[in-house]
């Protein structure tokens, strides 16, 4: 999850939840009754409607943002589990693993753990299995943009990864890179490192598991999205480590907070960089902040329009994605 700060809002009052941590878009919740210091069975994940961008919180959020990133990560969480044809890639939904509810010890089914969410969160929450988190955001780039391509024009490289000479901003890679990043503490950035550093931090074993599992699922959302007309520019994943040591896909995924994506066709037809790769996501937001902002002091609040039209661009990502 991206770091919290002091603008953000006070997470909810959620009947049977306790609220244990906040970032700049999701709240995580752990059983009320849950002992200081005990390791839960399950957490509650809920997306807000706020937006980020410089490091910061802006005002006012996104209406129904929440709901819409929620969605759009459990579409991709079915596909990846098998819905596309392919192998089956753990997840941390609770509802595909078994639990237990109550004194009575039976086991929850999908509907059991629907109604362990909130009606004040229906539709922007999920019930996920507790996992030993990972230190590792595992970035796969498909096609070279944005801190990429300012390096590429310095040195010919993406993250020190050397690259064929030629390329243009916004052109499709030879083949996915994989540029993972350590996540830093709170109120820190994350950090670009290779692929060596992730071996001292996690193993060697666990370093190639999370590249190669990365490289995998980048492909197969790729594809998909190619077949809906839209492509995957690049994304980042994370993941934990379940209690039989299995690496386990978690957080969000495939959303337009956590990847970019940019319409198929007018990349293709498209003559310069802002048409090619004008994305589905909060970008207008960050378009308007740096015309209006020197990021000093406290951002200004987002116009109406600015606002709508960011909304607009969630919503006709996820109609591309799922309606097909």
């Amino acid at each position: 999850m991206g770091r919290v700060t002091d603008a953000t809002p006070s997470a909810l009052d959620l009947p049977g939840w306790r609220h244990v941590y906040s970032g700049k878009v999701r709240d995580l919740y752990v059983p009320a009754d849950t002992a200081e210091g005990a390791s839960p069975a399950r957490m509650l994940v809920v997306a807000s409607d706020r937006v980020s961008a410089f490091d910061h919180v802006l005002e006012p959020g996104i209406p129904g943002k929440g709901v819409l990133l929620t969605t759009l990560s459990l579409w991709w969480f079915d596909r990846l589990a098998g819905a596309d044809g392919a192998r089956s890639i753990p997840n941390h939904l609770a509802a595909s693993h078994t639990l237990t509810l109550g004194a009575d010890g039976e086991a929850n089914t999908a509907d059991d753990v629907q109604r362990l969410i909130p009606d004040a969160v229906t539709g922007r929450a999920m019930v996920v299995k507790s996992l030993d988190m990972q230190p590792i955001e595992c970035v796969v780039r498909g096609y070279l943009t944005g801190s990429g391509w300012a390096e590429y024009q310095a040195d010919g490289t993406v993250c020190g990864i050397p690259l064929p000479a030629g390329l243009s901003n916004g052109d499709r890679l030879p083949e996915p890179i994989y540029t993972p990043a350590f996540k830093a503490p709170m109120g820190e950035h994350d950090e670009n490192i290779s692929f060596e550093r992730t071996v001292e931090l996690v193993g060697a074993e666990r370093a190639e598991e999370l590249r190669d599992l990365s490289l995998e699922i980048y492909t197969r959302a790729a594809r998909t999205a190619e077949g809906r007309g839209v492509i995957l520019a690049d994304t980042k994943f994370e993941f934990g480590v379940d209690e039989n040591g299995v690496l386990t896909l978690a957080d969000e995924v495939l959303t337009s907070d956590s990847s970019r994506y940019w319409d198929a066709a007018a990349w293709e037809s498209g003559t310069t960089p802002e048409e090619r790769m004008a994305s589905f996501d909060k970008q207008i937001v960050r378009d308007w902040l740096a015309a209006n902002w020197d990021k000093r002091g406290e951002p200004p609040t987002l116009p109406q329009d600015v606002v709508e039209r960011t909304a607009a661009r969630y919503r006709e990502l996820l109609d591309l994605l799922t309606s097909a």
